[in-house]
């Protein structure tokens, strides 16, 4: 049911937008494929072993990346520089994609830290 909803909310979007959260999307599923995808808070998220990992979400001048955690963007200050960037969003333009590099980095810090508690 999530791929769908996932699929209905990227289908509403207008392009470039549609695209580059498509990809987004995508790399998020090619770096943790065990994670299942799921609406949360409104917007599409990825969900691992229960936590929400990553979501993402347009609006009409940006897109933005949630780490849902505001601790993940705090350890990258030199990567998210010239990103507008708070506690626990990252905006990015709407016909850029984040990196593939940057996005394995956010969410090794945010499963690293989900999990930090838990037995391997």
């Amino acid at each position: 049911m999530s791929n769908e909803e996932i699929d209905a909310y990227l289908a509403t979007l207008e392009e470039p937008k549609q695209s580059t959260l498509g990809d987004l999307r995508q790399t998020i599923a090619r770096i943790v494929p065990d994670a299942e995808q799921c609406i949360s808070y409104g917007m599409p998220a990825f969900r691992l072993r229960g936590k929400v990992v990553a979501g993402f979400a347009a609006y009409k001048n940006h897109l933005s990346y949630f780490p849902h955690s505001g601790s993940v963007l705090p350890e990258l200050p030199d990567e998210v520089a010239h990103y507008v960037a708070s506690k626990g969003t990252l905006r990015f333009p709407v016909d850029a994609p984040l990196p593939e590099a940057l996005v394995e980095k956010l969410l090794a810090i945010r499963i690293r830290q989900a999990f930090e508690d838990e037995p391997l």
